[in-house]
């Protein structure tokens, strides 16, 4: 079910269908009280959003995703099939993450807990946790799970500097 209050912008599909054209009681997609869905935005189903999150244009959730509460996806951002977005959390622009390895095989997308920031053309791998409270620098590519909370990753690969 999508709340009544979410607000969408133009050109938005979800499960493959214009908003417009769609229940909002009967699909197979949840979205949160107060969250707003900007244009150009491609949401396919089993994907969970929470309460009072901002998903800018141009965002592709792939489905099966479950997005917390307060959560930002700015322009751009792909959130692959089956990711973990806790709560708090903030994507910047152009972010990626995937759920398959070099063979094609389904993994799973990331898991990223509460209160983390994903920074502008961040990559995440398939499969990776990233602990509560941690910081992701642009362009940086995350390919192990950083299980320790609190910390500031950057590079290619990424390694902890704080």
């Amino acid at each position: 079910m999508i709340h009544p209050s979410v607000k969408f912008g133009h050109y938005c599909v979800i499960d493959g269908q214009k908003v417009e054209d769609i229940d909002l009681e009967t699909v197979d997609v949840e979205i949160g009280e107060g969250t707003v869905v900007n244009s150009f935005v491609e949401i396919r189903k089993g994907t969970k959003i929470g309460k009072n999150c901002y998903i800018d244009s141009g965002v592709k959730i792939s489905g099966d995703c479950k997005i917390g509460n307060e959560v930002t996806l700015r322009y751009d951002t792909i959130i692959a099939r089956g990711c973990i977005i806790g709560n708090n959390v903030y994507f910047a622009p152009k972010c990626m993450t995937n759920n398959l390895d070099a063979s094609e095989t389904p993994i799973g997308g990331a898991t990223v807990a509460n209160n983390c920031f994903i920074g502008t053309g961040s990559i995440l791998n398939h499969g990776i946790f990233i602990a509560h409270d941690t910081q992701i620098g642009s362009n940086s590519y995350v390919k192990k799970p950083i299980n320790e909370p609190y910390g500031t990753w950057v590079g290619t690969p990424a390694v902890k500097i704080k």
